[in-house]
């Protein structure tokens, strides 16, 4: 992606702009970044999630529903239990930066700036 050459998508007159409106609108709850934070590393199924982010299944169903509309969430079968992984790196990404710049709102030495730290 360099933007001297055109082939971005980075200028103020993008077509992209209000997509990536839709995408902030989609991050725009705390139960679907913890959901983003807990796919980080690995798939998981709806039981395992709604454990890990203290939601019901159901509610995080429907959050993974709309997270699927949106192809921030794939899915795979395994016998009777669907697996949910991210699509790609760009919405966990989103949220580690965002968590970060929440961490600079705080003052002071952010944990992701100490030598050591591990970020995502």
């Amino acid at each position: 992606m360099n933007a001297d050459n055109g082939a971005c998508s980075l200028g103020v007159d993008s077509q992209y702009v209000e997509l990536a409106v839709e995408v902030f609108s989609m991050l725009a709850d705390a139960t679907r970044v913890r959901i983003i934070l807990a796919l980080r590393e690995k798939e998981m199924a709806v039981g395992a999630l709604a454990e890990v982010v203290g939601k019901s299944p159901a509610a995080v169903s429907q959050h993974l529903a709309k997270m699927r509309l949106a192809h921030m969430v794939s899915t795979r079968q395994e016998g009777t239990k669907v697996m949910y992984r991210l699509e790609n790196e760009h919405a966990r990404q989103l949220v580690v930066d965002a968590i970060h710049q929440a961490e600079h709102a705080l003052g002071g030495m952010p944990a992701h700036h100490r030598a050591g730290q591990a970020t995502a």
